[in-house]
């Protein structure tokens, strides 16, 4: 038991010694774990930072590779790749001085994304993993009334659930409300949190202050990502990082977001902490996608669920 003043997130941190913070979700997701990882960079810890990427990968040569799904970027990889964020990444941590790797995983599915993660945490002597999603949506169970993107975000903790050899295992979510737009109830994300604290899996939340070191390099390397690419910029960390700079309501920092309305808002800026292991176990699905090799049978799987699951019925915020 901690005390209040203590952060249980790095409270549970607080013994181990080289830590894996990945973005489960894809794309830019990675980059909703700098502030957790540059923290833990700043507390003497070793950190490696891996993503679930979008990226073309296959494209990338033989010495690139650590192992089977398992690619090494850094700030040189691929640079006729106009979208890469895990090398633009490499190439924000070179500028500032910290170690310029990102590791990437393609899409596949769980099986191989499990070995590629014991490749990785065997390769480094890795002690904790934290799995961050840009999102709300790796908090959702199963019966929601809609589950967003889910299925990068559940074959992650799928396939970290079983990776038993690393003792300390947690997933991080920031960006509550960004979700809404792909049919995110958020009254729903905040019911799965409290049956999430009843089982003790919850480890509390805290935000993420611009006036603090890692607040200001996090807005430094959003603006950093959205300059070198224009035309694909994270809506997700956009807002974010809106949140952070206390901006509110309907920002607008890409025109991507053209014809929709957003709602940033300092629930954005927020990180809630799990354990993932107890995240895992709630997951109504997670058992259907257990054996997937490929990215589109858990898309199938996850369907053919949903076709038999009777769905929770939205609620709204009574206040």
């Amino acid at each position: 038991m901690t005390s209040l003043h203590t952060n249980p997130l790095f409270a549970r941190l607080a013994d181990s010694e080289r830590i894996l913070v990945a973005g489960a979700g894809g794309g830019f997701d990675i980059y909703s774990g700098l502030p957790v990882a540059l923290s833990l960079l700043h507390q003497g810890k070793e950190v490696y930072l891996a993503n679930l990427s979008f990226s073309a990968l296959a494209g990338l040569p033989a010495d690139d590779w650590a192992a089977d799904d398992l690619a090494v970027v850094t700030p040189d990889s691929a640079p006729h790749q106009s979208y890469f964020p895990e090398r633009t990444l490499a190439q924000w941590l070179r500028r500032h001085g910290y170690p310029p790797t990102v590791y990437a995983f393609p899409q596949t599915g769980v099986r191989p994304l499990r070995a590629a993660y014991q490749a990785l945490t065997e390769l480094h002597g890795i002690d904790a993993v934290v799995l961050v999603d840009g999102g709300t949506d790796i908090l959702l169970r199963g019966d929601e009334a809609g589950l967003g993107t889910p299925e990068e975000d559940l074959t992650s903790v799928a396939a970290l659930a079983a990776l038993d050899g690393v003792p300390n295992r947690v997933v991080v979510s920031v960006g509550f409300g960004v979700d809404a737009y792909h049919g995110v109830n958020h009254v729903q994300v905040l019911e799965n949190i409290a049956a999430l604290e009843r089982d003790g899996a919850y480890l509390g939340a805290f935000s993420i202050p611009r006036a603090t070191r890692e607040g200001a390099l996090y807005l430094d390397a959003v603006a950093h990502a959205q300059h070198h690419t224009p035309e694909h910029p994270s809506i997700v960390n956009g807002s974010i990082a809106a949140a952070v700079r206390g901006s509110f309501g309907d920002v607008r920092f890409t025109e991507r977001t053209r014809g929709s309305e957003l709602f940033v808002n300092p629930l954005m800026s927020l990180c809630f902490a799990f354990d993932l292991p107890g995240l895992a176990a709630r997951c109504l699905y997670l058992d259907r996608i257990e054996d997937t090799h490929l990215m589109r049978q858990v898309h199938s799987r996850i369907a053919e669920f949903r076709e038999s699951m009777v769905t929770r019925p939205p609620r709204t915020f009574p206040h």
